[in-house]
């Protein structure tokens, strides 16, 4: 079964006024995640031939997301402002448990992480592993982990 896109159609390519202003999808239909700093929700998917891995949906300040296009996308797709662009745009789902990958981290460091992260209330758990896998390569993953694991000793 295929996972349902939480977008799916055209946009036009707008641009936020100034210098540095950046181009922009706004997408009111899409609401903040309650979970993720800023309200984040990080999604996967296409825009028109190229693959988005692991982008953020960024804040606009009146409640809205947006489809931030740096200038690398603009240039891949060779689209600009007022352009039309596809969008096929899912959500990447967070573990909403810690991972077992993450658990055998902390216990290869010292069971006490583990005791130590486990103390830590809900919500700043659930924080920290959406931190770690908002990474958008393994190696920053990893990093991550490794970062956590330090302060988790330190305290």
């Amino acid at each position: 079964m295929e996972a349902i896109p939480i977008v799916k159609g055209e946009f036009v390519l707008q641009k936020f006024e100034g210098k540095g202003g950046w181009t922009y999808v706004p997408l009111p239909q899409v609401k903040p995640s309650e979970h993720l700093p800023f309200g984040w929700v990080i999604v996967s998917g296409r825009i028109d031939d190229f693959e988005l891995v692991k982008h953020k949906l960024q804040p606009m300040g009146n409640g809205q997301l947006f489809l931030s296009l740096n200038a690398t996308i603009r240039k891949k797709i060779n689209k600009q402002q007022g352009d039309r662009v596809y969008l096929k745009l899912y959500a990447d789902e967070l573990p909403a448990e810690v991972p077992q990958e993450v658990i055998d981290c902390f216990n290869d460091e010292s069971p006490l992480v583990y005791q130590r992260f486990r103390v830590l209330p809900t919500t700043q758990q659930q924080f920290q592993i959406n931190w770690i896998y908002a990474a958008k390569t393994e190696d920053k993953k990893a990093e991550r982990i490794l970062k956590l694991i330090d302060q988790l000793i330190e305290t």
